[in-house]
């Protein structure tokens, strides 16, 4: 008799290729070709990725509408929470259109709506074009991978006190201005591949519970490789100086916590606090910076200039509270508020806002429910550190505005996409050993 392992691996009728290489193309894009670098005569909407992601939502579409007849199956929650938020930023881009508008915001407009379609062409095509749990776990191995490699860079980057990615030319794209090294209570503060350094934080945070899930049961690849991963990111979350960091990785560490065995939990709190200790005898001055980020936190000129945006927000909210003045048409030359919930309340309005806040809901809930279903533990630790990253990459949006910064977006994204496909998945496998009883 065929196992519902065996049948879940194949292909559904609709679907007649695996995504895995497609998404690993999408990553090694995302995370290793510097955001700076983009197609010349497509300006802002000509990153790679960028158009990889709307190549994705092509093929999703193909792949979906090309099938002669799609078999029925159950309603998926994170895409009906992606479609929920797609229709509400289609009226808001409709109604925006239809306004009188400065002719400068126009454009930017047009880019915003073409980057939520190409993180939401990846979001869709993980979910849908997986089929293997043994796929899913290649496609988790290969991110941790890259996820590894960016905070290695990043390492690089502070000891030898040089972004070296500024230097970087590519064949067939033009860069943005170059940038230079960031410092931060004279202590540089590496970007990676990123824009900024806030990026790169939120971005190592969110993949933090990810490499953590591979270093505890990832079976393959010796010890020593599965966890240099996470071994690279938890090394470079206390040197990015960053409070979005910080936060984001205590999010993440608390919830995976919660789902730990108790023997974990104090494994994982011992070394942490070994690697506090080592940090007060190497470079004690770091962590009088890190302390100081939240102590001094009310004296900083960053923390007023979000606070104080506040009003003026609600002033552009007053204007069109339901769905905004359109994704994308409230440039920075008007203010740059440093909270994406205050930027989509402007540009979106609380409808848009509300549908963005309920997919992020809906993909971490969705986790931990499935997680409570689930008898294989390493099942059950891959929902939890999705969940996790999902929270945590969510919650930091508060520290910046992180549409403007594909590299974050898109992982997040993505992130929510393997959180579907696990579910669909495992309620396949499910389904099926019920109909082989």
């Amino acid at each position: 008799m065929t196992s519902p392992e065996a049948l879940i691996s194949r292909p559904r009728a609709g679907f007649s290729v695996d995504a895995v290489g497609w998404l690993t193309v999408y990553a090694v894009l995302l995370l290793f070709i510097p955001s700076r670098l983009v197609v010349g005569p497509l300006g802002s909407a000509g990153a790679p990725s960028m158009l990889f992601g709307l190549g994705s939502l092509l093929l999703w579409f193909l792949l979906f509408l090309g099938a002669a007849r799609r078999a029925a199956s159950e309603a998926q929650p994170v895409r009906i929470a992606l479609g929920i938020l797609l229709l509400c930023v289609g009226i808001s881009y409709v109604l925006a259109m239809s306004r009188p508008m400065s002719p400068d915001e126009v454009s930017p407009g047009d880019v915003a709506v073409l980057a939520l379609a190409s993180w939401s062409g990846t979001l869709l095509l993980t979910h849908d074009g997986i089929y293997a749990r043994s796929r899913l776990d290649t496609l988790i191995w290969r991110f941790a991978v890259c996820g590894g490699l960016i905070a290695l860079l990043g390492l690089v980057q502070v000891l030898t006190r040089q972004l070296w990615v500024d230097q970087l030319a590519i064949p067939g794209l033009s860069s943005a201005p170059s940038y230079g090294l960031v410092t931060r209570g004279g202590f540089p503060r590496p970007s990676g591949t990123a824009i900024h350094p806030i990026e790169y934080g939120v971005l190592v945070a969110m993949l933090l519970p990810i490499t953590l899930h591979v270093g505890f049961h990832e079976s393959h690849p010796p010890l020593f490789v599965r966890w240099l991963p996470a071994a690279a990111i938890a090394a470079i979350i206390p040197l990015t100086s960053s409070r979005s960091a910080y936060l984001g990785a205590l999010i993440a560490l608390t919830i995976c916590m919660v789902g730990w065995s108790r023997l974990r939990r104090w494994w994982v709190i011992g070394i942490g606090l070994a690697g506090i200790l080592s940090m007060m005898v190497v470079t004690p001055n770091l962590l009088n910076s890190i302390v100081g980020l939240f102590t001094g936190a009310s004296d900083d000129p960053s923390i007023a200039s979000r606070t104080n945006s506040f009003d003026l927000a609600f002033e552009f909210v007053e204007r069109n509270p339901m769905f905004g003045r359109g994704l994308g048409t409230f440039l920075p030359k008007y203010r740059i508020f440093d909270n994406q919930y205050l930027l989509l309340l402007v540009t979106i309005g609380i409808v848009g806002t509300l549908a963005f806040i309920a997919l992020g809901a809906t993909a971490a809930v969705t986790m931990f429910r499935l997680r409570a279903t689930l008898r294989d533990e390493g099942s059950r630790d891959l929902a939890m550190a999705i969940g996790a990253a999902v929270c945590a990459g969510f919650t930091c949006l508060f520290m910046f505005d992180a549409f403007a910064f594909p590299m974050t977006m898109g992982t997040l994204f993505l992130i929510m996409g393997i959180g579907g496909a696990l579910r669909r998945i495992e309620h396949g496998k499910a389904g099926l050993a019920a109909l082989l009883q």
